[in-house]
């Protein structure tokens, strides 16, 4: 898994060998799961969890912080009960969710029009964000309380502005609001301290 860093981050790999070196492109989206524990049932709302006493934390520690910090969102997938998923409740159609991704597409395509290689908010580098993802003093106010009981690295700040930039674009937005950084906080469930016990 640690060799998936560096094409996370630059977008790239580097394969060198005693007489050269050669670069590829490496674009890509990585989409991965896991069980929170050995027994799968850490956090489970109705079963018990019977893995022992830290090793929930040796099971997660496989996945090292710095390869954490370059995942944008870690989101913690609860069981659905039988009667939530016979309801009749009604959920947003795809097709609107789809003309809604669209347009956010779109959002980023005119914001990086001039700019070689980017096509999205992902793809900023940290100077970009710092300009394109500003936000209001309560939401500095808010993603320092953040960073601070969270314990995050300036890689997970860098996550955090994009992810929110990329929901208040969903959201039609120009600006990022505090509904959407906090929005975006919570996608680091992997990054709360004390999560695995």
């Amino acid at each position: 898994m640690e060799v998936l860093r560096q094409p996370l981050e630059e977008r790239r790999v580097t394969i060198s060998r005693a007489r050269f070196s050669v670069e590829y492109p490496s674009s890509f989206m990585l989409v991965a799961s896991m069980n929170p524990c050995p027994c799968g049932y850490y956090n489970h709302p109705e079963k018990e969890c019977v893995c022992g006493p830290g090793v929930v934390q040796k099971y997660l520690n496989k996945i090292s912080g710095p390869l954490l910090d370059r995942i944008d969102i870690h989101v913690e997938v609860v069981p659905v009960a039988f009667n939530e998923l016979s309801s009749e409740r009604l959920s947003e159609p795809s097709i609107n969710i789809r003309e809604r991704v669209i347009r956010a597409r779109e959002i980023q395509e005119k914001r990086f029009g001039g700019k070689d290689g980017i096509y999205s908010n992902a793809q900023m580098s940290s100077k970009q964000v710092r300009e394109i993802c500003t936000i209001n003093e309560a939401g500095q106010n808010l993603l320092k309380t953040a960073m601070q009981r969270l314990n995050l690295s300036a890689r997970a700040y860098d996550r955090i502005l994009k992810v929110s930039r990329t929901i208040a674009d969903l959201a039609a937005s120009d600006d990022i609001r505090i509904e959407h950084l906090a929005e975006a906080i919570q996608y680091r469930s992997l990054d709360r301290e004390n999560w695995a016990g």
